[in-house]
């Protein structure tokens, strides 16, 4: 399948696509922000983590006055579901060239009490103000073009574990991190894709936030199965990525105790590294 048969016939834009759409939120008052999560980003019951990011980021985005992120943090509490939520920012400093902000996001449980579900703290400044002098070892990963590569939509069935956010998404996956879905687990803890929303909307900061945490767990080809729920999620915006399909390479090299760690690398169509992140992710054994 060539990369032209998987664009859609009409292509959303920057501001006006789903992704926009259902991450956009409602300012309440000053800092307070009102949002209905959208079940079209869940895996199997519970909200993509980073489509929340995505979330909180644009809340900062319009509660601090930087507008690009440059580093955030969050912290999961608890699983998100579909449905009403509310963002709250603060402003912890505001210079020249970055800003910090604060911001969580509730909602509330069957007994109608509030429940932070996650909480993040965030750098913004402007990308397009950055120098471009960049000096790096680091190199593009390896991926087969986009038509060697493989998606949901390819196997004879659904992949186990798929779900609503897989329609939403162009996911091709690298076939050599693809054998966990044959039964053939590599052993390796790496994943490696191209990556774009199935609307054709290109791609800016706040999808880059989407983007890290978007493709099937590591610890799928390191053989195991089930949810791997992000417990801790830094991601670096570098710079904003140019029009086009982004290369997303993740990597695990540690699994103890219960936890692995998944480090994330994001190129544009430019070859560019346009996004890191690392996060720290609970599995379950055995």
């Amino acid at each position: 399948m060539s990369e032209a048969a998987t664009a859609p016939a009409v292509r959303a834009t920057i501001g006006d696509s789903e992704f926009d759409r259902d991450t956009a939120l409602t300012r309440r008052a000053p800092g307070v922000y009102d949002i209905d999560l959208s079940a079209g980003w869940t895996i199997i019951s519970a909200v993509n983590g980073g489509y929340l990011l995505a979330v909180l980021g644009r809340a900062l985005a319009d509660a601090l006055p930087h507008a690009d992120p440059f580093t955030i943090s969050a912290h999961y509490l608890t699983a998100s579901q579909p449905g009403p939520a509310v963002v709250r920012t603060d402003t912890v400093r505001t210079g020249r060239t970055l800003s910090t902000g604060q911001a969580s996001l509730f909602q509330y449980d069957d007994e109608g009490r509030e429940v932070e579900r996650i909480r993040v703290l965030a750098s913004y400044g402007d990308l397009d103000a950055l120098p471009d002098d960049v000096r790096t070892t680091a190199r593009p990963p390896a991926i087969p073009p986009l038509e060697h590569c493989f998606g949901p939509e390819d196997g004879p069935a659904p992949v186990d574990g798929s779900s609503a956010i897989a329609d939403r998404l162009m996911l091709k996956l690298d076939p050599s991190t693809l054998g966990w879905a044959l039964g053939k687990p590599s052993g390796k803890g790496e994943m490696r894709a191209w990556f774009g929303l199935a609307d054709g909307r290109d791609h800016d900061p706040l999808s880059l936030l989407l983007a890290v945490d978007a493709l099937p767990p590591t610890a799928f080809e390191l053989g195991l199965k089930g949810w791997v729920p992000t417990v801790e999620l830094t991601v670096h915006v570098r710079c904003r990525p140019a029009p086009g399909p982004l290369r997303v390479s993740i990597t695990t090299r540690n699994l103890a105790g219960g936890f692995l760690e998944e480090d994330a690398e994001v190129w544009d169509s430019a070859d560019r590294l346009v996004a890191q992140s690392r996060q720290l992710a609970r599995v379950r054994l055995g």
